[in-house]
């Protein structure tokens, strides 16, 4: 097992599994507002900190995966300054990209590394050590990253300052969004000719109008049964709709994103 002390803070249905990939490598300290989400983890052998205070100064890495902008900006305004400098924070949350350059900013004041560096995969694909994770930041700080990152991820890509891998990853969650969008019109419009659903969803699979996005939606028996997922995509083409530049070429992947994902998330 590798000396980095390693800290993971946002144990959620993806944060948890990435922590576990990553204890499987380093020693693991975790922290979360409900004492029990730890408890699988803590049974599993990593140690619970008392604070997020005391995480941060006892680790050399830390991957933060909390959900939204506002959860980002308040643990980090604990947890970078009990930081020790030349320790490092790995932003796993997908956010605004101006979030990530505020994190990256408080980071340099306090001497610490900072890497965005949202994922792609889910659950499924930390299990798997097969995230994709696309990185934001300085050569120094992604490199210092990259051992940690190669526990949970296969492609572990830079692409560019910090903010960088938020953008990536927005514009793909849209496209996934789109593309449910968009199997969901396909099967429809089969449906009205006269198509078998199942034999249809089969034939594209296997043909030139596949996705991901389409073998997803062809698993659901309707769209709220995407819920959970689609409200997670709807975050993400949000935040794409706020950064996006103002011309209509670059609003289409987000208008097609939406009718889908309020249907799927209508109440």
């Amino acid at each position: 097992m590798s000396g980095i002390r390693t800290g993971f803070v946002g144990i959620g249905s993806q944060g948890e599994p990435m922590a576990r990939r990553m204890m499987q490598r380093f020693p693991l300290t975790v922290w979360a507002r409900r004492p029990e989400a730890c408890a699988a983890l803590a049974q599993a052998g990593a140690q619970v900190a008392g604070s997020l205070e005391a995480l941060g100064q006892g680790c050399d890495h830390v991957g933060l995966c909390v959900v939204n902008d506002a959860d980002v900006l308040e643990v980090c305004a604990r947890l970078v300054p009990a930081m020790r400098p030349g320790s490092l924070l790995a932003l796993h949350s997908t956010v605004l990209p101006q979030t990530a350059e505020a994190v990256e900013r408080l980071c340099t004041e306090s001497g610490v590394a900072m890497v965005d560096a949202p994922v792609s995969g889910g659950a499924p694909g930390a299990e798997a050590g097969t995230m994709t994770v696309m990185c934001g930041g300085a050569e120094a700080a992604f490199a210092q990253a990259r051992p940690v990152f190669e526990s949970f991820g296969r492609l572990i890509v830079l692409l560019g300052a910090a903010g960088a891998g938020q953008k990536a990853k927005i514009v793909n969650n849209a496209l996934m969004a789109a593309n449910m969008g968009l199997a969901q019109a396909a099967l429809q419009a089969g449906e009205a000719l006269g198509v078998e659903r199942g034999a249809l969803a089969e034939l594209v699979a296997a043909s030139s109008g596949r996705s991901f996005g389409f073998e997803v939606y062809a698993r659901i028996p309707e769209p709220r049964a995407f819920e959970h997922g689609a409200r997670m995509l709807l975050k993400d083409t949000e935040l794409l709709a706020q950064i996006l530049p103002g011309s209509q070429d670059s609003a289409t992947l987000v208008e097609t994103a939406r009718p889908f994902l309020h249907l799927a998330t209508a109440t």
